[in-house]
């Protein structure tokens, strides 16, 4: 299965902008939900952790060994990693997070293997979705091969709570930042030295929030990191004080309703409002169970078999819904601490061309050096190995200490999007 993001044809430009995790006043050491009712399942006892919780973010707590697969060729090892992060949504302090970490075959260059960190897309917030348990799904496992090819270490954070105990705060830009950071700091930790640490971070949609996100956060959560560079497919992240403001659809009837529950199970709804179940109808408390039980696929099933939609899911007006929460994809635009390159498939109608055009804009008006490249035919999905090629030229530039051009005086805004194009791998 390699469909992370069900199609969103009438939710265009991704309206969960309004319906994502807020994070709770910092203070006092909070609690962090634990339960069925947050996706927590008993998977083995590798992501049980029962021993004391060293005070301390990056930790590696431990490791096994991978399944084989297929896709993944270049590996001369293969682990699941166990390490500490530090809760962004509660606020409960040190937790455990799950991930994979991929060494290349061949000696090591001086120093280490270069490091790559990739943050995966929608998996959904069940403990059994994430990639480290159910495997990467053959785009993403194919994507991360093909750093291997090349000569790049890779850790790939679960994020907080998908494996690990607790919600997952989907979409969450900071929790999920503080996921890869920290499993970047895991990997150099346990490496005997194998990882250098030369680190390029790349997501896909809602992945390109959280490496969005960690590179915005790292020079304060992880100054001792070399983040050499930063890589963003599928743009999720919305800038509002960008110069360019897209015309967002108003959603409705037969705009899936699934993202919106994933969001409200990862936290969306701020301590003491409402519960997941109080704003789902009777009909949506079954793709609720669904999200907590499964992966989006389930619940594109259900959403399917009971004709649900965000008329209703909800037991009251979608609307109010949205008012409900804090807009977390949101961030304000800022001076990044490397070089970024954006991606975007002109035929991707999950997040559409324009609003990762605004994303763009927002960047270069922050005074970053950007690349932005988009790809004609290309889709949400498609895009993540179609850009392959010129996210490799842009690494090997920025790692050279070159500059790796700057395309923020030559944007064009791009209009609706187009077709898929036949024959471009995982372009559906």
């Amino acid at each position: 299965m390699h469909k992370q993001n069900p199609p969103l044809a009438k939710l265009s430009a991704l309206t969960l902008a309004g319906l994502l995790s807020a994070c709770v006043t910092p203070g006092a050491k909070n609690a962090l939900p634990t339960g069925l009712a947050v996706g927590d399942q008993d998977l083995s006892p590798f992501y049980a952790w029962t021993g004391g919780m060293p005070q301390k973010a990056g930790a590696l707590l431990r490791t096994e060994p991978m399944p084989a697969q297929p896709e993944i060729t270049a590996a001369a090892s293969a682990k699941r990693i166990l390490y500490t992060s530090t809760d962004a949504r509660w606020r409960s302090g040190i937790v455990p997070v799950s991930g994979t970490l991929y060494l290349p075959k061949g000696e090591p260059l001086k120093g280490g293997w270069p490091l790559i960190a990739w943050a995966h897309g929608t998996l959904g917030v069940a403990d059994r979705c994430a990639p480290s348990w159910a495997m990467h799904n053959p785009r993403d496992a194919t994507y991360i091969n093909r750093w291997l090819e090349n000569g790049y270490a890779v850790v790939a954070a679960d994020y907080q709570g998908l494996g690990g105990p607790g919600p997952h705060p989907y979409l969450n830009w900071e929790a999920e930042g503080r996921s890869v950071l920290d499993s970047i700091r895991a990997a150099l930790a346990g490496s005997n030295g194998a990882i250098a640490n030369e680190v390029i971070i790349t997501g896909q949609s809602q992945g390109s929030g959280a490496s969005l996100g960690a590179s915005r956060i790292a020079p304060a959560y992880a100054p001792e990191l070399r983040l050499r560079g930063t890589i963003a497919t599928g743009v999720v992240t919305s800038f509002p004080d960008g110069p360019y403001k897209p015309a967002l659809p108003v959603p409705g009837r037969g705009a899936p309703a699934y993202f919106a529950v994933l969001a409200l199970l990862g936290g969306a709804i701020p301590d003491g409002g409402p519960t997941a179940d109080e704003l789902m109808s009777e009909k949506g408390r079954r793709l609720l169970q669904a999200g907590r039980d499964g992966c989006p696929d389930d619940m594109r099933r259900v959403a399917q078999r009971e004709g649900l939609d965000v008329t209703n899911a909800f037991a009251v007006d979608y609307a109010k819904v949205q008012a409900l929460v804090t807009p977390m994809t949101e961030m304000r635009s800022a001076r990044m601490p490397a070089p970024l390159f954006l991606g975007t498939g002109l035929a991707d109608r999950t997040v559409p061309p324009r609003r990762q055009y605004a994303a763009a804009m927002a960047l270069c008006a922050a005074g970053n050096p950007l690349v932005w490249k988009t790809y004609e035919g290309s889709s949400h999905s498609g895009t993540v190995n179609t850009a392959f090629a010129d996210e490799l030229a842009f690494v090997r530039t920025v790692r050279a200490g070159k500059p790796a051009g700057n395309t923020c005086q030559s944007l064009v805004e791009p209009g609706p999007p187009g077709t898929p194009t036949p024959g471009i791998p995982f372009n559906d």
